[in-house]
């Protein structure tokens, strides 16, 4: 199963979700991470509705891109996945960006669906 979850600093133990947690946030070095400048320029406009539309279009390209360069990490993903509960963490919701729907997490769990049919993926 591929879900999210909050990443919250100073969360207890056992509030977090059971099963492995990936963080993939902008500063890591995950498949899924965005970059730090679509992340910067949604943020900066996170009350222009444009600003999501021009970050969820940069961002599939950007996972399309690295698909097509390198599709072994999402394989390896995919099958983690399949054998165990993978949670994507992010720090969304945030006051910036109060809508976990709205979170680059939401995005990626779609194109694991995309591509990976057969994959047990739970959307926010």
């Amino acid at each position: 199963m591929l879900a999210r979850y909050s990443i919250v600093r100073g969360a207890p133990a056992s509030s977090l979700p059971k099963g492995i947690r990936q963080d993939t946030r902008k500063h890591t070095r995950h498949v899924l991470r965005p970059t730090a400048d679509l992340v910067e320029e949604v943020l900066a406009h996170a009350d222009d509705p444009s600003a999501w539309r021009a970050f969820t279009a940069s961002y599939r390209e950007l996972l399309s891109e690295r698909f097509a360069e390198d599709r072994g990490p999402f394989d390896a993903l995919a099958e983690l996945a399949r054998a165990n509960d993978v949670y994507l963490g992010c720090n969304c919701p945030t006051a910036k960006n109060p809508d976990v729907r709205r979170c680059h997490t939401a995005l990626a769990l779609a194109f694991m669906k995309k591509h990976y049919p057969d994959l047990d993926v739970r959307k926010p």
